[in-house]
């Protein structure tokens, strides 16, 4: 199969035969199911890490949540570790994975127990943190242990403030933005008994995560350009230092940045020893508004026509599986084959039914399939038990889900 994009810009006959194999792939399933396109995965997989121009890309375990394709992608080169979401995954993952960073700080009191009461687990798993009440959380509900200390990871606010922080872009997250605070937290992790610091952390949400195309900011996209080069020369400066400043303390392991819209940017950051990425191997639709890196579609459902209710116009049953984010109709799944498709606007996607209108309505019956992309990579799992592992033509494998193997991290 050749691996053309599948975007709304992608020549019909290219598109004509994907489908037609993922079709024929799949005859023999009944709608709605997910499929990953392996021969896509790992294109995919190959241009991250050409990206990333030899650092190592830490494998964003919530934009798969499926644990085969994570050791395929960990098994290909230039991928080395985990960034986990949720510490009670990252005890799940470890059973089989040595090295996750959990990438959000935790208040789940029995799994900090877990990893604290268990040698390996400890040595496995780092933990995010970014104040003293983090620290304090621990101390209350974990016995220090200078032996056996828990392994602990800083995030640094990455965002961009202007105009003396009265105007901030990018994501909420760390209250740890300069030097000297990071400094400051890592002499007082330094001084407790039973943790250590070996790593940093910083996702710069307001590269990696916003639409800069022309096609998905439309007038906005000059603005978008801009301030992502403004950030990125303050965040080079302001991160080289912080670096600085904690390996004053601390034998740091790691820094990780990014995320995959933004590998090619971080990559060049000296500073910056490893890479945060997962999305681009699903390529969801999202990515169709990026111009820094441009993966293949990969991660698709299919949902079945149930409906012809007028001309130039079909029901699909389901379909309203909306991602996470502000609410918009960039969070709706993308209608990829047939071409041409769109909500209606007084329905959109629907939990139980969605009207599906264009010319190519009036060439599906009953029974036949609408491929859909979801908005976002690993919101696509939460939906599905399995996942059907397709290549050259064929269904080669039938992989769970964490929801199909009975978990629910999110």
């Amino acid at each position: 199969m050749g691996y053309q994009r599948v975007t709304g810009v992608d020549a019909p006959a290219a598109l004509e035969h994907r489908f037609a194999e993922l079709g024929r792939a799949t005859t023999g399933l009944q709608p709605p199911f997910a499929v990953v396109d392996l021969g896509a995965f790992d294109t995919n997989a190959a241009i991250l890490r050409r990206n990333a121009i030899g650092k190592p890309l830490r494998l964003a375990s919530k934009s798969l949540r499926c644990r085969a394709l994570m050791r395929r992608a960990l098994a290909q080169p230039g991928f080395k570790g985990i960034l986990g979401f949720t510490l009670p995954e990252a005890l799940w993952l470890a059973e089989e994975f040595d090295d996750i960073v959990v990438a959000y700080p935790t208040a789940d009191t029995d799994a900090l127990r877990a990893l604290a009461a268990d040698d390996e687990l400890a040595s496995r798993i780092t933990l995010m943190v970014d104040s003293v009440e983090h620290l304090d959380f621990l101390r209350r509900h974990v016995e220090p242990n200078p032996s056996r200390p828990l392994r602990l990871c800083l995030e640094l606010d990455v965002s961009l403030e202007l105009l003396g922080g009265r105007v901030h872009i990018g994501a909420h997250r760390s209250p740890v933005r300069t030097p000297e605070q990071a400094l400051d937290m890592a002499h007082e992790i330094d001084k407790r008994p039973g943790v250590d610091l070996v790593g940093i952390m910083g996702y710069e949400g307001q590269i990696a995560g916003v639409q800069d195309a022309y096609s998905a900011a439309a007038l906005r996209y000059p603005l978008v350009r801009l301030m992502q080069r403004v950030s990125r020369i303050e965040l080079a400066e302001r991160r080289a230092e912080a670096v600085a400043a904690v390996r004053s303390v601390a034998d740091l392991e790691f820094v990780n940045g990014g995320g995959t819209g933004s590998v090619v940017s971080t990559a060049a950051d000296p500073s910056v020893t490893e890479i945060a990425a997962g999305s681009g191997l699903y390529s969801p639709a999202l990515f169709d508004g990026y111009r820094s890196i441009r993966p293949i579609p990969a991660a698709f459902f299919a949902l079945p026509v149930v409906r012809r209710p007028r001309p130039g116009i079909v029901t699909a049953l389901g379909g309203g599986w909306v991602a996470s984010g502000v609410p918009g109709p960039d969070r709706l799944p993308k209608p990829t084959f047939p071409a041409g498709m769109r909500y209606s606007k007084t329905e959109g996607a629907g939990e139980v039914q969605t009207p599906l209108k264009g010319r190519a309505a009036d060439g599906l019956a009953i029974g036949d399939r609408v491929w859909m992309r979801h908005a976002k990579a690993g919101e696509l799992a939460e939906r599905v038990n399995t996942i059907h592992l397709v290549r050259g033509g064929e269904v080669v494998a039938e992989v769970p889900t964490y929801r199909g193997e009975g978990h629910a991290f999110a």
